[in-house]
């Protein structure tokens, strides 16, 4: 019977991993994101997607299976790779996760205001005041858990109804698919960033290591709660595209100011719309508790006690800090704007750092990192290392 309740509750935790990454991924920019490339790309956005969702898995399976075997979170491993690195680390998904948090909260706002017209400042509070509600709770994890399984599946079962009202032309999805019109790397590598860039790639590792999933043993099951994550975003993202193919086919642009509202509206109308309005906020308030999660867990250096309490009032204060942000300010587009360009620097320098350990034994003891996906992570690293610095460049100039 023990056996049984360990192996439930292991497995539990796997799912609520997958959920947390995959939640944490679709958020505000997400959905804007899928839509805008459907509009361009048509049917051939597919093989963006399938392209994307290789190479997700490939920086997915390092980093889970690196940090679980290791036992230890990205911040604590980069400063045995490298003293300081760590810090550094820690600094860049901290800011870029207060900064896209500020982006979430509007997200979450603007969803409230399509389904009841209060204004999103109210929105986001009312949005804010629920992530704290979770937080606060002695069993928040168990609450975070439950509250990203039940928010995702509905984003989910609301999308297929979309999809299903939109009548997307199937069979030139599927051909274009693996057959494509054209091809857009700058589209791929912007879905890889937007998949697993920033925090979103720590999210679920690091709270399996804060279930207590470490060591050689483990790192199979790891494997399959990361490719179960990335299956997930991928499911809710191809899904998107369906619907918003299925509005395209039929010669209507999504246009630019909000295409993601536009998929919904025009494919089931006024309840489409409402439905966008549900989506949005699932999606904002869902990454909300996934940034605030994984950023506030880069300030954690040790295991002791006295840092589980102080975890929680980090917690509190990261999500009023990107609430004051966003009454202050509104939607802050520059600060977005900069944490973009951080945001996309910190997978290929964390995934770096995190294939120079898979390499150290004095970090890794006997684990062997699988040679293949050592060098599909290097793909992904000079991949995503490219779209930083194109970015960068744009921004300055």
């Amino acid at each position: 019977m023990a056996d049984i309740t360990k192996h439930t509750k292991k497995s539990s935790v796997l799912i609520s991993a997958a959920f947390l990454m995959a939640t944490s991924a679709i958020g505000p920019g997400f959905l804007t994101q899928t839509a805008s490339f459907t509009n361009t790309l048509l049917a051939s956005f597919g093989f963006v997607i399938l392209i994307s969702i290789l190479l997700d898995i490939g920086a997915q399976l390092t980093i889970w299976k690196v940090l679980c075997a290791g036992g230890m979170r990205a911040q604590v491993m980069a400063n045995k790779v490298i003293p300081g690195a760590g810090y550094v680390l820690t600094s860049l998904i901290v800011l870029g996760g207060l900064a896209f948090n500020t982006g979430n909260l509007a997200g979450a706002g603007l969803g409230l205001e399509v389904l009841t017209g209060w204004s999103p400042k109210w929105g986001a509070a009312i949005s804010a005041a629920i992530a704290l509600l979770i937080f606060l709770r002695k069993d928040s994890l168990q609450w975070m858990d439950a509250f990203t399984r039940v928010l995702g599946l509905l984003m989910i079962a609301l999308t297929v109804y979309v999809v299903f009202k939109a009548s997307p032309p199937l069979s030139e999805a599927l051909q274009r698919t693996f057959v494509p019109a054209t091809i857009d790397l700058t589209a791929i590598i912007t879905l890889v960033g937007g998949t697993v860039g920033g925090y979103i790639s720590f999210a679920g590792a690091h709270r399996l290591l804060d279930a207590g999933l470490i060591g050689k043993e483990n790192t199979a099951a790891v494997g399959r709660s990361a490719i179960s994550a990335i299956l997930l975003a991928s499911v809710m993202r191809v899904l998107l595209f369906l619907a918003a193919l299925g509005v395209v086919a039929k010669g209507i642009s999504l246009g630019t100011t909000n295409p993601a509202a536009a998929v919904f509206k025009e494919a089931a109308g006024a309840i489409g719309y409402k439905l966008f309005g549900i989506v949005m906020w699932c999606a904002a308030i869902t990454s909300v508790v996934g940034s605030a999660y994984t950023s506030i867990s880069f300030l954690r250096y040790n295991e002791r006690a006295e840092t589980e309490k102080s975890n929680q009032k980090w917690l509190v204060g990261f999500v009023i800090l990107s609430l004051v942000i966003f009454l202050i300010w509104g939607k802050p587009v520059t600060v977005l704007l900069l944490a973009g360009a951080i945001n996309g620097f910190i997978l290929p320098v964390a995934l770096g750092i995190i294939l120079l350990a898979a390499g150290q034994k004095k970090i890794m003891g006997d684990y062997q990192h699988n040679k293949w996906l050592t060098l599909l992570g290097v793909l992904v690293l000079i991949a995503t290392l490219y779209l930083s610095i194109a970015t960068l460049c744009k921004l300055v100039n």
